[in-house]
């Protein structure tokens, strides 16, 4: 039903392949324009899109380390670090 297609990239002008598996992807999505940039391209572009997290410095309050947290601290709040964290029994 679907072939691979060859397109170009309208970043890095490079050609790339469209394949059978990818455009059967995007019809099941309802996707209906084929990607205008090569995997590359688009890594690169989705990485450039995202928000920068905003991190607010913090204790620790299992072991005092000082760590980074992206919400800012209530006070009277336990704060973790990663590691102190990830060790945390699950509720």
């Amino acid at each position: 039903m679907y072939e691979d297609e060859k397109l170009v990239c309208e970043d890095c002008g490079k050609e790339f392949v469209f394949t059978a598996g990818e455009q059967e992807f995007y019809a099941e999505k309802g996707l209906v324009n084929k990607p205008k940039r090569c995997p590359e391209c688009r890594t690169i572009r989705r990485k450039n899109n995202r928000k920068k997290r905003r991190m607010y410095d913090a204790v620790c309050s299992k072991c005092g380390a000082q760590t980074q947290v992206p919400f800012k601290p209530i006070p009277g709040k336990e704060v973790f670090c990663k590691e102190c964290f990830q060790k945390q029994p699950e509720e």
